[in-house]
């Protein structure tokens, strides 16, 4: 038999492979000589598994029938082995006309040959599901507690939605002011006297603001920093004050 080549893919399965063997290789389908197409057949797979290709298990199903068949033919009395063989013809023969009907009809029909209009269906309004009772009560009296209940007041939102709004610029008068009456002072220490978190977040913004504008300085680092006005700074707040 003469070397194939050829993609495993490019066959639907196994009895199409075993059907190209065989018409390739001019055998009659009738009486296929197992030997020699289990070695072209395992060829393929084994050259196959070598390029690390998918293989189907159907593929792999029909080499071990194949082999099976084989081992059967070399016992004495061949019975068990004339059967599967023909019993394999029988299946290729049965494959090879449902691929020529499978031509016919793929040359002769096309997706749009039959073609069927659209039936006219009335709509239906009326809901057929199942409906239990309860469900139905439980839902009547959800509806009628939300009319019921009053809705909420805006008092009761007030300790969750409202919050008291401090000013950047009322800040920073406050660090000028401490600042110019004591020209330095710890870091920490100007936010010793602020009561919520509104204050030290609008304190910590001026003094970025400050430091922006060099009104004040920032000296030292870690735990102890401290805070001075600057020359500039001073001159500006007495200009202003």
């Amino acid at each position: 038999m003469e070397k194939l080549t050829y993609k495993l893919d490019a066959f639907e399965g196994p009895l199409d492979l075993l059907l190209y063997l065989i018409r390739k290789n001019k055998l009659n389908i009738c009486d296929i000589p197992i030997a020699e197409v289990l070695d072209q057949y395992m060829e393929q797979i084994n050259a196959a598994q070598e390029q690390d290709m998918d293989i189907s298990s159907e593929f792999l199903d029909m080499a071990a029938r194949l082999v099976y068949m084989k081992t059967v033919y070399l016992l004495p009395k061949h019975e068990e082995s004339d059967t599967l063989r023909t019993e394999l013809s029988g299946q290729l023969l049965e494959y090879e006309e449902c691929k020529q009907a499978a031509r016919l009809l793929g040359s002769s029909i096309q997706m749009d040959t039959f073609v069927r209009e659209p039936a006219k269906i009335e709509p239906d309004y009326l809901y057929q599901r199942p409906i239990q009772g309860t469900a139905l009560l439980k839902a009547y009296a959800d509806a009628a507690g939300r009319h019921a209940t009053p809705p909420p007041t805006q008092e009761s939102f007030s300790s969750i939605v409202t919050h008291r709004i401090v000013s950047i610029a009322s800040q920073s008068i406050d660090v000028l002011r401490r600042l110019w009456r004591h020209h330095q002072l710890p870091y920490h220490a100007l936010f010793t006297r602020k009561k919520d978190k509104p204050e030290i977040v609008a304190t910590f913004l001026a003094l970025l603001e400050l430091v922006r504008g060099k009104f004040v300085r920032i000296e030292g680092a870690g735990k102890d920093p401290t805070v001075e006005l600057m020359k500039a700074g001073e001159r500006k707040w007495r200009a202003k004050h």
